[in-house]
Formats: C-alpha cells, structure tokens, sequence
C-alpha cells in the first residue's frame, strides 16, 4: 500500500488525499472497514489482493474519482450507489436535506419533490428522516433514475418514493409543499477549469447550465411558481459566486420571496431557501 501512495502522490494528489485513497481502495477490496482494517494493519495481505488491488488503483492514476471506482458514496450517513451517470454526491448538498427538516416537524405530510435527484441521496434521505412523505424524484437522465430508483430500494423507501422522467418539473403533478433541488449550476465557461475528476467523468447533463451557469435555476423557479402550495418552499443549490445574481433573480420573480441563504461548511453561499407568497 505504501507504494501505491507513492504512485498517487507522484499523480498529483496530496500526500493526504493519496494516503486516504490507498487505504479506502484496500478496504474496498478486502471488504472491511476502518477499525477491521486499522486492527489487521500489520497482518500478511490475504491471497490474490494484489491482483485485485493493482487494477483500481491503476484507475484512480487516471483520475478517475473514487467513489465510482468503489462503485458508493456516503451521504446523510446512508450508503448510495453512485456510477457516471450520476453527480458523486457532496457534502454541501446536505443543506437541502437540513432545510426541509428543520421548516416541517416529524409528523408533517410532506407532498415533495426532488428535481434533478441523480443518485436520489436527498429524495431517499428526506423519506427515510420523514417516513409520512410522499415525493416525486424527477431527472432528465434515464440511466440517472434507474440508480436512484435502486437507492431508494436499498434503504427501504421504494413505495414512498415515485421516479418521473422529465425536464425538471414539466409534467409533475402538483402541488407540493416542497421542492428541493441541485440543478445543473456550471457556467459553460469554466468547463475546462473543472478538476479532471469532475470534467472528465462526471455527467456534463447534470454539471453544465448556460453561459452565467443559471439557466437551470430560472426555469426551475419559474416552474415552482404555480407547482407550490401557499407558503410552500423551494430550496436549492447554487454555486459559488452566484449569490448576487440569485439575490436579483428572485427579487423580480412574482410570488417568491428569498427568505435566506445558507453558508456550506467552508462559509461560501450554497442553499436558496424560497417561501412561495
């Protein structure tokens, strides 16, 4: 494993990032986790690990990002399916998932949904932290909801969540007391400033948005207006450096009202959160 940090780190990761990366994959292979892996350190590798190990750590050499080589990711402490057909889920889309839980109280009936669901981690996470939910996960991409629809099988909300194939919400039947949403927010201008992992591996459907990055955001809002209930909410991502023009879109946008905006965990403004007026 220790040349296999080498390597990683003579790539380009850091010397962190490759000594993480080395030892996930390892873990990966021989199906432990941490505190099996830190207890058998110093034991001899089992039988034909290197022969398994090589190979994925060949394809993490070619940047190729971790979680789609392991084939999962964590997410609200959940285990997803990723694959490149759908965005690797982040840390900061989390918000979403924090701002629906904090407006509605456990018992609540929620009429939600979850556009541009990818893997489906917030619309699975939602139903799993408010059982009483019904929601629509909708995503333009065929192979993007066949995983989401497995996800969703997996944590054992299959029946509480619904899957529609479609442009964000064109079709969806409303009215909903909440829709979330990580759109595409990418400007096409800064398609090759992107890390290798992301730009080539990452579905470009669910990354890139138009010459400002917010084409998406627009007719997702204008599309909420009339899919809202009264008081309803809209919460969604948004990239770094966008605020202000957020700020301006829903200021001239008839029956919504900016209520706040949430900081990720490096302080950068991530999450709109919407109240339908």
């Amino acid at each position: 494993m220790l040349a296999a940090r080498a390597r990683l780190e003579r790539a380009g990761l850091t010397p962190d990032e490759a000594a993480l990366d080395a030892r996930l994959l390892a873990q990966h292979v021989l199906g432990w986790d941490a505190a099996r892996f830190f207890t058998a350190e110093t034991e001899p590798a089992p039988d034909h690990f290197v022969e398994r190990y090589a190979p994925l750590v060949d394809r993490r050499l070619e940047r190729e990002p971790l979680p789609y080589i392991t084939g999962t990711r964590e997410f609200w402490d959940l285990t997803f399916e990723v694959s490149p057909a759908v965005l690797i889920p982040r840390p900061e889309t989390e918000l979403l998932v924090e701002v629906a839980l904090e407006r509605w109280p456990p018992a609540a009936p929620l009429r939600v949904a979850d556009v541009c669901t990818g893997s489906g981690c917030v619309a699975v996470a939602l139903a799993r932290e408010r059982p009483g939910s019904v929601i629509l996960a909708t995503d333009l991409s065929a192979d993007a909801l066949e995983i989401a629809r497995r996800n969703a099988a997996r944590h054992h909300v299959g029946e509480q969540v619904r899957f529609l194939r479609t442009d964000l919400l064109e079709g969806a039947p409303g009215p909903f007391d909440l829709i979330v949403s990580n759109p595409p927010y990418v400007p096409e201008g800064d398609r090759f400033s992107l890390q290798r992992e992301v730009i080539d591996y990452e579905p470009a459907l669910a990354l890139f948005a138009g010459e400002d990055g917010l084409d998406a955001i627009v007719r997702l809002t204008d599309q909420a207006v009339s899919r809202l209930t009264p008081d309803g909410l809209l919460a969604f991502e948004f990239g770094a450096g966008q605020e202000p023009r957020i700020q301006e879109l829903m200021a001239r946008t008839d029956r919504l009202r900016l209520v706040e905006v949430k900081n990720d965990l490096q302080g950068i403004p991530r999450t709109a959160v919407v109240i339908r007026t």
